[in-house]
């Protein structure tokens, strides 16, 4: 028996108005999963324009029922059809019977697939297999017969496939499950008909034709890999122990620390003056040399720096204010052959700060992101102009490419080695560069997609709370050949996300892509649990998002290599199907990229890096691979944090993939588990409060329900709630306007009262229905910009699993007492940007008056 046409499984509310609103009709329904209860759903009823929801709620025998109006028996049933039915007649408790049910969209349609022939699970997973075998069985057959050194890889990636795909279709009863929603109508997840699962094999599978091809179809291919498995292996065997991974390894014994060598830039001082610029930092020291001069003409230390200014208007100039004597401070203004140089420049300053710095925990860290696409090939022996950012695009300058950074964060899609024979690759490769030997954080795979998190030795112990989770989204989001894993901890005391993606494939799958991302993003367990109703996007202070994206550029593939040989990259990038999504805000929201000045990094000749293979022959035909920038990094942070992208390009030197290898560095702002300067107890402690005058809302649905505000923060003991809101409107069809007064709003009380700590913090709003619990939208709001005695307006978009679904502003103060109210200055403020100066403006050496970096 087919499902319940009604039953929309886990669709957002947003989605589930939207479509009552275009059935139109009083009496219409569906019923979805609830969102605030596990296990129970949401029946969604149209009556007069509006949408009523009543929870369907589960008992401890998993009887079903129906929360109605009061005084009206609650009715249970066994069944959802069963519920249904019941409630189709009147003088139930709802508004209207169930007259007209808005039927489910067909399973996994999108807009590319309108034309293509209907197919069943059991087709498609038989074509994902014909596709896999057919790329990358001959691939690992020839590396056989040549030969390969590194054919070690060969073994295991074929060993984990096997195995992969063996655990994925030998369905166990869940698995089959899972397979059977397909044919069975939902029933609650507790009744005793949810238990009925059919086995492998069962007789209950006779007289349903399609389970029974669905059955033998699975027996077949387990038969096929089983015999493949053996065939490949055996003669592997024979073969592989001749061959061994050559690893990275230094020639002799590495010292625990790679000193950074004294760095001499080439500069103007002043408006003509040239003059060398040496940066020590094992020192701390900046030595000015003029021309023609071989003694130094001014040494600088560390800790009379006070300040670089950079100028926005002028890439390649840079201010460095600092103090020369007690009674005045002086500033030079230098030049440099390029921006990248000033960069290069600025960075050495900042690590010499952070070296010599007493501070106990460090407050500004660097954080390398990369992905790539390995394309089920062994990786090359050196990994070097990856891990250093070095290639094409935005990279760091030779001076800094090489000092290590504090986190290194490393997605792979389509790697076929072995999980720990990864790790002790890129461990054993950072060795190599960096003289470091960097820990592992986390490790998490799905199928040939991985993540591999690590971390100098000396931040081990600051990295805690670490969470993976990861999400299939293949055929019937059951197979891992796409998805995405994620990590998440904390480091201190900022929280941070990381999420490596293989989203489908093809020109013409940019809905599916949007799909993948959203089932993603509503899927993944990372962060603190008590956050888990909130859009996975607000959870972290940083959340980065990569990996192979797969989406492409809307263009001719001739117009394309022309626009590439020419560099005409901003052509190209207003055609990227990524972009233009995030334009229409389907994906991605206020996440933010690097800029592109790279070459699309897919899809290549193997071997070498001078043509694009666009054309893919296959089985049905030839297949055109636009030139494409699949391989992306963004990132999302809470508001009022420190994040600056310092590179972001692709290698040029690493050809065994048909991708090439992406890269990005960050530099982060960090906060410290607070100690407060005042120990508590000494005397009447002073509260600090946070305090509401008003708040106004406006979400986008066709609702009726009275909401209340539920506000969490870190800062908090636990999560506090509003009332229920002063009045509503509905001046915009689609829209509820819902307002909230001061005496509706609590005061909140911060667990400690410091300035200092208030001015890291944040808080998360929901706005949820007094009824369902459901949340109507989620927002950030800093408590840095409304520290004050007076109000301050503030203003936010709302957010619920991905979409835009609505914005509120309010005013609100944040009231420290005054005992409690200093603070110190960071290093990631010591620096600053400015505008260019007029003609007639002080030259060097004049007086400044500097932020001091307390």
């Amino acid at each position: 028996m087919a499902a319940a046409s009604w039953y929309h499984r886990d669709i957002s509310r947003v989605v589930a108005e939207e479509l009552l609103a275009k059935a139109g009709r009083d009496g219409c329904f569906l019923v979805r999963d609830s969102e605030s209860i596990a296990g129970a759903y949401a029946l969604c009823l149209l009556f007069q324009r509006h949408v009523h929801t009543y929870r369907i709620l589960p008992d401890e025998e998993g009887l079903l029922s129906v929360q109605t109006i009061q005084g009206i028996q609650a009715k249970c049933f066994r069944s959802l059809p069963e519920l249904i039915s019941a409630y189709q007649q009147p003088n139930n408790g709802l508004v209207t019977p169930l007259l007209y049910p808005v039927h489910r969209l067909r399973e996994a349609a999108d807009e590319d697939s309108a034309t293509a022939p209907p197919c069943s699970p059991s087709s498609d997973f038989m074509g994902f297999m014909a596709d896999y075998l057919a790329q990358h069985l001959p691939l690992d057959l020839a590396a056989l017969r040549s030969g390969h050194p590194q054919l070690r890889h060969l073994s295991a990636a074929l060993v984990t496939a096997c195995r992969a795909l063996h655990s994925e279709i030998d369905f166990t009863m869940a698995g089959l499950e899972t397979l059977a929603r397909v044919f069975d109508p939902p029933v609650s997840p507790r009744s005793p008909a949810r238990e009925q699962v059919i086995p492998m094999g069962s007789s209950q599978c006779r007289g349903n034709p399609d389970l029974e091809l669905l059955l033998s179809k699975i027996s077949a291919v387990n038969h096929l890999l089983s015999s493949l498995e053996k065939k490949v292996l055996m003669s592997l065997q024979d073969t592989v122990s001749r061959h061994n991974l050559a690893l990275p390894s230094p020639v002799a014994p590495l010292p625990d620390t790679k000193p950074i060598a004294t760095q001499c830039f080439e500069v103007k001082v002043g408006k003509s003056q040239r003059a060398a610029l040496m940066v020590d930092v094992e020192e701390g020291t900046v030595t000015i040399i003029k021309r023609g001069s071989g003694s130094p003409e001014e040494v600088i230390p560390q800790d009379k720096i006070l300040q670089l200014i950079k100028y926005q208007s002028v890439q390649s100039k840079v201010r460095l204010v600092y103090n020369r004597d007690l009674q005045r401070s002086l500033s030079k203004d230098f030049v440099f052959p390029s921006a990248k140089k000033r960069e290069a420049f600025c960075q050495l300053l900042q690590l010499m700060k952070i070296q010599h710095s007493n501070l106990d925990e460090p407050d500004l860290i660097s954080i390398y992101v990369g992905t790539w696409n390995m394309g089920s090939t062994p990786p090359p022996r050196s990994l070097a102009s990856w891990l250093t950012s070095r290639g094409l695009g935005h990279t760091q300058d030779e001076t800094t490419a090489c000092i290590p950074h504090d986190i290194y964060v490393i997605g792979t899609q389509e790697n076929s080695l072995g999980d720990r024979e990864w790790v002790d690759f890129l461990r054993a490769s950072l060795k190599t560069l960096m003289a470091i030997d960097y820990q592992v954080v986390a490790l998490q795979c799905l199928w040939s997609i991985k993540m591999v998190v690590l971390v100098k030795p000396e931040h081990k112990r600051r990295i805690s709370h670490v969470h993976t989770s990861s999400v299939k989204t293949g055929i019937a989001n059951t197979l891992g050949n796409k998805g995405a894993v994620g990590v998440s901890f904390l480091f201190n005391g900022t929280s941070f996300g990381f999420v490596n993606c293989h989203l489908a494939s093809g020109s013409e799958k940019t809905h599916r892509r949007n799909q993948n991302y959203s089932d993603i993003l509503r899927s993944l367990a990372l962060g603190d649990k008590r956050l888990s109703a909130f859009d996975l996007t607000l959870r972290f202070t940083h959340l980065f998002w990569f990996g192979d994206l797969n989406y492409r550029l809307d263009m001719d593939v001739q117009d394309v290599l022309t626009h590439v040989t020419k560099k005409e990259f901003d052509i190209l990038l207003a055609m990227d199907q990524l972009n233009l999504e995030r334009e229409k805000n389907k994906v991605f929201l206020q996440f933010r990229e690097g800029d592109i000045s790279f070459p699309p990094t897919y899809r290549y000749e193997r071997g070498s890096r001078d043509n694009y293979m666009w054309q893919k022959f296959k089985t049905t035909g030839m297949r055109i691979n636009v030139p494409s920038w699949c391989d992306r990094i963004l990132w999302k942070s809470l508001p009022e944090t420190h994040l600056v992208c310092s590179s972001y390009g692709c290698t040029d030197d690493i050809v065994t993939s048909d991708h090439s290898p992406v890269f990005a560095t960050f530099e982060v702002g960090v906060t410290s588990q607070f100690v407060p300067k005042k120990a508590p107890g000494t005397g009447p402690e002073a509260l600090a409060c946070i305090e509401w005058d008003s708040i106004e809302v406006i979400v986008k649905t066709a609702s009726r329900s009275k909401c209340y505000i539920e506000f969490h923060s870190y800062c908090l003991e636990e999560a506090q709630r509003s009332g229920e809101n002063t009045s509503q409107s509905c001046d915009v069809p689609g829209f509820l306007r819902m307002c909230w007064s001061a005496k509706q709003l609590p005061v909140l009380n911060p667990i400690l009262p410091d300035l200092e700590y208030l001015g890291d913090q944040h808080l998360l709003l929901s706005i949820k229905g007094m009824e369902s619990c459901e949340s109507y939208g989620e927002c950030c709001i800093a408590m840095r910009s409304m520290i004050g005695s007076m109000a301050q307006q503030f203003e936010t978009f709302l957010f619920h699993r991905g979409e835009e679904t609505g914005s509120m502003r309010g005013w609100m103060k944040v009231r420290v007492p005054k005992d409690r109210r200093s603070t110190r200055g960071r290093l990631y403020e010591w620096i600053s940007f400015e505008e260019e100066e007029e003609e007639d403006a002080p030259a060097e050496d004049s007086p400044q008056c500097p932020k001091p970096l307390l």
